[in-house]
C-alpha cells in the first residue's frame, strides 16, 4: 500500500490529532482524545498506543499533558454505544473530545477512514496513529484513560478481569459472563454479551 503524502500538515499551524480507544471491548465506553501538540516541545516516543507498554504510554501521557497546547477527552457511555451502534458512539466521542479543546484547530487530523461532524477542515488518515505525531499522541491519552477506568472497574465488578483484559472478549472475559452474567457496563448490543441477557 502506497504511504500517503502527509508532508502538508508539518506547514498546519494548529493541527488537532484525534483518535479513539474502546470499539472492540464487550464492556465500558469508548473514550477518544484530541491533541494539539506545541511544535516547540517535541516528545519522544510518540506511535501508535497498542505498540507501546502500559508503562511507557503511562509517562508518554503525562508528558502530552503537560506540553501539549491544548489537549481534551471525549466519550460515550455503553448506554450511547448499544443505541447507535459502537462505530456512530466512536463519532459522538471524537466529536465532543475536538469540541473540549480550548483552542480551535486549524485541521483535524483523525485516525482511521471516518471523521466527526465538526465544523473544521478535517482529513481522514488510515495508520495515523503511526504516521501522524498528534494523532499517535492522542491515542496515548485515550488509551491511558479508558484503561485505568477499565482497571477501577476490578473492584466494582470483581471476578470479570478488568483490569486485566479492559473489557476485550478474552477467554476470561467469556468464562465470567457464561459464570456471572452481565454488568451494567456490558454492551448489550454486542453478540458476545445478548445471549446472556436473560
Amino acid at each position: 500500500m502506497k504511504m500517503p503524502d502527509l508532508s502538508f500538515l508539518n506547514s498546519v499551524e494548529l493541527l488537532a490529532g484525534v483518535d479513539e480507544v474502546g470499539r472492540g471491548p464487550l464492556a465500558g465506553p469508548v473514550v477518544a482524545a484530541a491533541v494539539i501538540l506545541d511544535p516547540e516541545k517535541s516528545i519522544m516516543g510518540l506511535n501508535d498506543s497498542k505498540k507501546i507498554s502500559a508503562k511507557k504510554r503511562e509517562s508518554i501521557s503525562n508528558e502530552i499533558k503537560a506540553n501539549a497546547l491544548a489537549w481534551s477527552l471525549g466519550r460515550a457511555e455503553v448506554e450511547e454505544i448499544d443505541e447507535i451502534n459502537i462505530l456512530q458512539a466512536s463519532l459522538l466521542a471524537m466529536k465532543r473530545a475536538v469540541e473540549l479543546l480550548k483552542i480551535s484547530p486549524n485541521i483535524v487530523a483523525v485516525d482511521g477512514q471516518y471523521t466527526p461532524d465538526v465544523n473544521y477542515e478535517k482529513i481522514a488518515i488510515i495508520k495515523g496513529d503511526s504516521l501522524v505525531p498528534a494523532i499517535s499522541a492522542a491515542s496515548i491519552i485515550a488509551k491511558v484513560a479508558r484503561d485505568n477506568e477499565m482497571i477501577q472497574f476490578e473492584d466494582v465488578y470483581p471476578g470479570y478481569g478488568f483490569s486485566s483484559h479492559k473489557g476485550y472478549p478474552t477467554k476470561k472475559h467469556i468464562e465470567a459472563l457464561q459464570k456471572l452474567g452481565i454488568t451494567d457496563i456490558h454492551r448489550r448490543s454486542f453478540s458476545p454479551v445478548a445471549k446472556y441477557i436473560s
